[in-house]
């Protein structure tokens, strides 16, 4: 009698609908980075925020098109890193793959310690580590109970978000001259906003990454995507606007927490404890699906002996990479504890940005299509370089020094093979 695919040794099992995939891809853009990533932006573009907004929409738009034709091309664990790998080439996999591991664990303890400080101000490193080991437990004893959980979160989000947008836009602080583009607005200015908004919806490669838990791959994923991104796009204008309403750019821009500030100035106090509880259980939401797809890129990369081939061990009972969730749970757990890593949002946006580039290129390689599918690619990849280098020149400069590092392992490896 043979052995079911999805029980095979050394295969993850395939447990995850279009549904459920949809919410692990809101799970991980409807997190954090709403509550966090307009103050910054807003400081970039003024009030070009809207425009800056559009921007990283477009460019989202192009790389989730490109990443779910090759998803359904390549329905294996790694994302990029299998598509760069299988149509580009092993260093271009290799490069995308080692962008998103690196710069998604500095995320991983960005949003750990984004719970620790909503939840436990004064034990903020304490009550991160604390979250990191939990979701690790969830995402150890199978996909399935991550989903379930995931669930949970994006409901109690999109609740805190809906409730914000009806009190900014029924209050009586409400002005739509403050939606105008301003003098202010700038070209540069646009496109930092959109690179640091950007952040904000790269949480659809979760989707991507899952590719080998998928059921239909084919069918699911090409539609997950699309759905995952274009719900977040509505909630993230109707955030954007509804606090800018009521702010207006400068205001946002110089304060640390907007949503919050928002419906304080909307005159409903009662609703600040409310966000912050919303805060923090976004950033769970953002903290578990990062994980999630660090660990499946990791299983990928040590099974091609990138990363230690350890690390690419399937749990037999879970069909789970146990191993690789264990590491990434580990290491991002002392990044949460030791280190202060909430500015990585530039950081991590470079990265992920020139993870998204690669896919991009490889999906153009992709045996061409009528219409203009076969320009988003191209759209998707120049706008990934110039939001990249539209970043904050010390994001710039460290994203750069990491994406090197890695080049310069991988021709240090392949040089010691070859003597």
């Amino acid at each position: 009698m043979g052995t079911p695919a999805a029980a095979r040794a050394g295969e993850l099992g395939r447990h995850l609908g279009v549904f459920d995939a949809v919410v692990i891809g809101l799970g991980s853009m409807i997190g954090a980075g709403i509550f966090a990533a307009l103050a910054p932006a807003a400081g970039a573009a003024g009030s070009g925020l809207l425009p800056g907004l559009a921007l990283a929409a477009v460019v989202a738009y192009c790389n989730a098109t490109s990443s779910a034709r090759l998803a359904a091309r390549y329905p294996q664990s790694g994302g990029t890193y299998v598509y760069g790998r299988e149509r580009l080439g092993e260093f271009w996999g290799y490069l995308a793959g080692w962008g998103f591991v690196v710069g998604k664990t500095a995320s991983c303890a960005a949003m750990a310690l984004t719970v620790g400080s909503y939840v436990w101000p004064g034990q903020a490193h304490a009550v991160a580590v604390t979250a990191v080991v939990v979701l690790t437990a969830v995402n150890y004893v199978g996909v399935r109970k991550s989903a379930w959980l995931t669930r949970g979160i994006v409901a109690v989000v999109l609740a805190v978000l809906a409730a914000v947008v009806t009190a900014c836009l029924t209050g009586p602080a409400a002005e739509g001259a403050r939606l105008a583009v301003g003098a202010d607005a700038t070209f540069g200015g646009v496109l930092q906003a959109a690179g640091l908004l950007f952040f904000a919806f790269a949480g659809y490669a979760r989707i991507a990454t899952l590719g080998e838990e998928v059921r239909d791959p084919k069918r699911t994923i090409p539609r997950a995507i699309p759905t995952a991104l274009a719900i977040t796009l509505v909630v993230y204008v109707a955030v954007a606007v509804a606090v800018l309403a009521v702010l207006g750019p400068d205001r946002l821009a110089h304060t640390a927490a907007p949503l919050t500030e928002a419906v304080r100035a909307a005159g409903v106090p009662a609703l600040a404890p409310v966000v912050r509880t919303g805060a923090a259980v976004a950033a769970l939401g953002s903290l578990l699906a990062l994980i999630l797809g660090v660990s499946r890129t990791t299983l990928a990369m040590a099974r091609d002996r990138h990363l230690p081939h350890v690390l690419a061990a399937v749990h037999p009972r879970f069909r789970v990479p146990h191993r690789a969730e264990l590491a990434v749970g580990a290491v991002v757990a002392v990044l949460a504890a030791t280190t202060d890593v909430r500015g990585a949002i530039g950081f991590s946006s470079f990265g992920v940005l020139a993870y998204y580039a690669i896919a991009n290129v490889s999906a153009w390689t992709l045996t061409p299509v009528k219409g203009p599918v076969r320009i988003v690619p191209v759209v998707g990849a120049v706008g990934c370089v110039l939001l990249a280098f539209a970043l904050p020149p010390s994001s710039v400069l460290w994203g750069a020094a990491v994406i090197a590092a890695g080049a310069a392992a991988y021709c240090l490896r392949r040089a010691a093979a070859r003597a």
